[in-house]
Order: structure tokens, then C-alpha cells, then sequence
């Protein structure tokens, strides 16, 4: 089922959409309540401040991620510059609204408490903040200003003017994107220790289940080695993800992977918080992958708190 267009928002409107659904019906948990708005014509009013949100419901729209928003924009519309999203973490009680970038780097978001959307909000739109802003001032689990710790790996916030960048390979596995072309010896060696590329360009595809080391479980990628995607960053990565199929994550081979010992990968969220990074060794992102494949974790278990040791290195 094709995904339907976003309607336009009138000026200082902000849309906020549903993206999760129950046999059509559309579930908004209690964010409707939480954000405390007034009901004034056909919309939302936010706070003192009047921000002005229009609900929109299609189930053509279930499962929708940040990532894909920016293609659901009207070509012949204005760009607004952020949409809210009301997905599964808030049907069912596990998260804040998410905000969507459509402005300085689409498809990135991040979460915000629902009781502090009219007040963001109304600051994003009069230019008190910059979506920026959030970004740097999110938690490991994505929240803006949350209590969940500062990550050890910010995600970093690239300086306009962006590159643009072809889409990436529809898949419902993971995807390994080299993004840095200066060490060809090291990027050889990443593939060599992720156990090679089979002729379709895959790691870990065929692998001996008598073989697989449970502790550290190999990855399963389909590797993109492009010069398109030189310079890369985890922001921008949601936007490229087609959503025929939910890839499951996107690691990107960055500087650092050839930099430092482990050859850390960029992993990029591209559902709780779409763009956030974590940033673990190559040996440990298959096990990553199979976690969140199975949704035995979460994304920000992954995510490294400043000032502590991660999980996956021991006591």
C-alpha cells in the first residue's frame, strides 16, 4: 500500500500525525490529553503562545517513520519546517511526541515530553531554537533535555550547505555504508573481520550456524562501498532509507572505524529517534542488529552514556 501525501498545513500550523493504527482505527495513547490544548475550530491550540496543531488520520500512514515524511510532502507545497508524529512508543505509553525535521536536515527527529510540545514548538517556529538545538540537547534515548544521561558519542549536527544524496538499498536487513574513502587497506580488513563479501555483496550471509559466535553474532549486511555517500552523516541517513521494506539499521563505516582499535561503526536509529547514533565496535553490531530484529532491545540500549563503561565491555 502506497503512502499518502501530507496535507498542507495552513501558516503557523503545525500537522500532527498519526502513524499507528488498529484495524483502521487511529491510536493517539494519551497525547491528545497530555499536551493539554483547547480545541478551537477545527484544530489544536497550544499554551499561551497559541500554537496552532491539525490532527490528520490515514491509515495509509500506519507504521509511517520520521524517515519517510520528507517524501510525503507535496512538491508543489511549501516546506513546513517540522512535523509531529504520533507513533507506536506513543500509543502505547513508551515515549513523547517525535518532531521531524523538514527544514536544515529532513527526516532526523527527535522526541520531546508531551507535556513541553506547545512550549518547543512555538519556540522552533518563532526561532527561539533551531532543530539543532534538540539534537545536541537530547538524551541517550532521544528524548530532548530528558533524564536518560548524556550519550558519550553525540550525534553531530552537520553545518549547512548539505550534500544531497542518493537513496539507499531497500532492504529488510541491515545495511553497511562506507562513507570515508581514504584507507582502502582498512576498509578491506573491516570486511575481512566481519567474515567477507559473498558475490552479492552481502557480509555474514553465509555463515555455518555451527560456526556463529553467540556472544558476539555476526553481522548480516548488505554492504554499500559508493563514493556518493562520502561524507555521510547519521542525521541524514532516515531520509535515504526507502520504505518499501524496515531495514532493520544503517552502520556507516566512518573515519573512525579506520581510526580507532575495534573499528567502531556509526550505527544510525532510524525509528525511535530517526538519525540518532551509537557508536559500538564492528564485532558487536551484529548482535545489535539481531536484538533489535527480534525487539529483545532497544536502539538507546546501544547508545554509550557519557562518563560510564558500555555494557558489551564487561565488568
Amino acid at each position: 500500500m502506497s503512502c499518502a501525501e501530507l496535507p498542507q498545513p495552513a501558516p503557523g500550523e503545525v500537522l500532527l500525525v498519526c502513524t499507528c493504527y488498529e484495524d483502521g482505527r487511529a491510536l493517539w495513547g494519551g497525547l491528545l490529553d497530555e499536551i493539554g490544548a483547547r480545541r478551537e475550530d477545527d484544530g489544536l491550540v497550544l499554551g499561551r503562545k497559541g500554537v496552532r496543531l491539525r490532527t490528520v488520520e490515514d491509515g495509509r500512514w500506519d507504521f509511517l517513520h520520521g524517515g519517510n515524511i520528507p517524501a510525503l510532502v507535496p512538491d508543489s507545497s511549501p516546506v513546513p519546517p517540522v512535523v509531529v508524529l504520533a507513533d507506536i512508543p506513543v500509543a502505547y505509553g513508551g515515549g513523547g511526541p517525535l518532531l521531524v525535521d523538514l527544514a536544515a536536515t529532513p527526516g532526523r527527529g527527535v522526541r520531546v515530553p508531551s507535556t513541553r510540545l506547545g512550549e518547543i514548538l512555538a519556540d522552533l517556529l518563532s526561532g527561539v531554537l533551531v532543530f539543532d538545538d534538540l539534537v545536541r540537547d537530547m538524551d541517550r534515548c532521544g528524548m530532548y533535555q530528558g533524564d536518560g544521561g548524556r550519550p558519550a558519542f553525540p550525534t553531530p549536527t552537520p553545518s549547512p550547505p548539505h550534500r544531497s544524496f542518493p537513496s539507499l538499498p531497500s532492504t529488510a536487513a541491515a545495511l553497511l555504508v562506507r562513507t570515508c574513502f581514504d584507507d582502502e587497506a582498512g576498509w578491506q580488513a573491516l570486511l575481512g573481520e566481519l567474515g567477507g563479501t559473498d558475490a552479492d555483496g552481502w557480509v555474514g550471509a553465509d555463515l555455518d550456524p555451527d560456526e556463529i559466535d553467540v556472544e558476539h553474532y555476526p553481522l548480516t549486511a548488505l554492504v554499500v562501498d559508493d563514493p556518493a555517500f562520502e561524507g555521510l552523516q547519521p542525521g541524514q541517513v532516515p531520509a535515504l532509507v526507502p520504505c518499501k521494506e524496515h531495514t532493520t539499521l544503517v552502520a556507516l563505516a566512518d573515519a573512525r572505524t579506520f581510526a580507532e582499535p575495534g573499528r567502531p561503526l556509526t550505527v544510525v536509529d532510524l525509528y525511535d529517534s530517526p538519525g540518532q547514533q551509537a557508536v559500538l565496535p564492528c564485532r558487536e553490531v551484529g548482535s545489535m542488529a539481531c536484538n533489535l530484529e527480534i525487539a529483545n532491545m532497544d536502539f538507546h540500549d546501544f547508545v554509550t552514556e557519557e562518563g560510564t563503561k558500555p555494557w558489551w565491555e564487561g565488568a
